[in-house]
């Protein structure tokens, strides 16, 4: 019985050293343990790129090309209450554009028709005119002298616009002294692109 003991013993011992990974292979598992970690933070690190990138990108986008959604109906028939529309941030602004612009805590949408210094008259018709020299205006539906309280002629003041909406009969903006003329400041930028409702996408 105690060689069958000693030679079971012989044979355990046996097993368990095979059963121990030679050393070669325990460095090549620590090294593929060791990749995969360093993997996993090169995968984290650019991760965490992309995200600040993507949110510099964002922050760019967002200032240089606000997104103003219409309110009202001022702005009809060439804009309506829920039309969505990406703005741009310039300072070029010309006569004939729709521009965003900060009113009161409000954003109104409008469209420029007299530039800084001109001078503005309009008849009892809605006749726009500039400078003595009627104002074609095709996007207007129905002209309309609307709510005007200012005295005319106007002269536009330096550095500020004259804007006035497109539906002339409800729109209250730059003719009423409430609103007056807008300062380049204001301006939160020049309407560009519709991209909702997505029927209407584009320009206009």
């Amino acid at each position: 019985m105690g060689k069958l003991t000693k030679q079971a013993g012989k044979k355990t011992l046996q097993k368990e050293k095979l059963s121990i990974p030679p050393i070669e292979m325990l460095e090549k598992e620590l090294k593929r343990e060791q990749n995969k970690l360093a993997q996993r933070k090169g995968l984290a690190k650019t991760v965490g790129i992309l995200l600040v990138v993507a949110a510099v990108v964002v922050l760019v986008l967002t200032f240089l090309f606000p997104v103003v959604q219409v309110y009202g109906d001022s702005m009809q028939t060439t804009l309506y209450e829920g039309d969505v529309i990406i703005a741009l941030k310039t300072s070029n602004i010309n006569r004939g554009d729709v521009i965003a612009f900060w009113y009161k805590n409000k954003i109104l949408v409008k469209r420029v028709v007299a530039m800084p210094g001109e001078q503005l008259d309009i008849d009892r018709e809605g006749n726009v005119y500039i400078d003595g020299e009627l104002l074609e205006e095709p996007y207007v539906q129905q002209k309309a002298f609307g709510e005007c309280n200012i005295t005319l002629p106007y002269q536009v003041p330096e550095g500020r616009f004259f804007v006035v909406g497109d539906n002339r009969g409800v729109s209250v903006d730059s003719r009423s002294s409430l609103v007056g003329c807008v300062a380049m400041e204001q301006i939160i930028g020049k309407m560009v692109f519709r991209v909702w409702p997505f029927e209407k996408i584009g320009t206009f």
